[in-house]
This record gives C-alpha cells, sequence and structure tokens, in this order.
C-alpha cells in the first residue's frame, strides 16, 4: 500500500478489504477513505487505489467521474451541492444557485479564495419531498429559500 496514506488510512483500508471476497467490489469504500484522508482524488490517487484493488485505473476515473460525491480537485471546507434536478428545479434550484454565486462570488465548480466554500450542482439528492435541497458536505437541508440559505452559512464555523 502507498506510504502515502496514513497508518490510520491504510489500516481502515485493509479492514474494508477484508469484507469483500474480491478486492474491486471495495473500490466505492475505499474512494471515501482516501477522499476523507486527502480532501479529492486525484490522478496519483486513482492510479494508487487502482494497483491496490487490481484493476485498470480507467475503471476508477469512470467511477470518480460518474459519482459527484468524489471531488477531483480539492474543494472548499464546505462544499455546498444545490439539487438541479426537476423537481428542485420547478421549485426555484436556479434561483437559489444564482443567489449562491452571487453570495459568494463564485461559479458553479470553483471555490472561494479563502477555500471555505466549492459550490456545484448535483443531479438529484433524493429529497424531494424537501425540494429544493442541497447538501454541506454531508449534512441536508431543505425547503430552502434566501432567508434559509443565509442562515445556515451563517452558523457554519
Amino acid at each position: 500500500m502507498s506510504p502515502e496514506f496514513s497508518e490510520l488510512t491504510k489500516k481502515r483500508i485493509e479492514e474494508v478489504l477484508a469484507r469483500y471476497p474480491q478486492k474491486k467490489a471495495a473500490l466505492l469504500p475505499v474512494l471515501h477513505l482516501v477522499q476523507q484522508e486527502i480532501g479529492h482524488i486525484s490522478a496519483a490517487e486513482e492510479k494508487q487505489v487502482a494497483d491496490l484493488l487490481e484493476i485498470k485505473p480507467i475503471q476508477v476515473r469512470e467511477v470518480i467521474t460518474f459519482y459527484t460525491m468524489y471531488n477531483r480537485q480539492p474543494a472548499g471546507k464546505y462544499h455546498i451541492q444545490v439539487c438541479s434536478n426537476l423537481t428542485c428545479s420547478l421549485l426555484g434550484a436556479q434561483t437559489l444557485i444564482d443567489y449562491f454565486k452571487e453570495k459568494l462570488g463564485i461559479e458553479l465548480g470553483e471555490t472561494t479564495d479563502d477555500r471555505r466554500f466549492t459550490l456545484s450542482t448535483v443531479e438529484c439528492l433524493g429529497a424531494c419531498e424537501h425540494a429544493p435541497c442541497m447538501m454541506v458536505n454531508f449534512d441536508y437541508y431543505g425547503n430552502l429559500d434566501k432567508k434559509t440559505i443565509d442562515e445556515i452559512l451563517d452558523n457554519l464555523e
């Protein structure tokens, strides 16, 4: 295993691998562990994970580019992901995205200069009953409007 991963991450990866009959089946949880430690998954980490799981690097790349939960570049401390699927869009997601862009001074896919916020959209968060909704890191927020967004951002460390 790569010396670039901490001993704790190496141990966790070994624990995950022990739960699967084939190494490649552990791809998603291993990617989570790598991203948890490094903050994103670059081409170097893709190669390390591929070597570890005995798969081709392109297989790792396909997963990383398919799922929005994996970052290929460093993200801010708070990764804001606004749902842009049909229900959220019909209930004002674009207005909220525009508000975030104005308030944070960044475009989609960008990170603020202070590395505090990254803004992106996701296809669906599976929370249509709370549309429009978003995630900040791993926390869901729904029934959003500009006032609620201001309160959420003000309450972040």
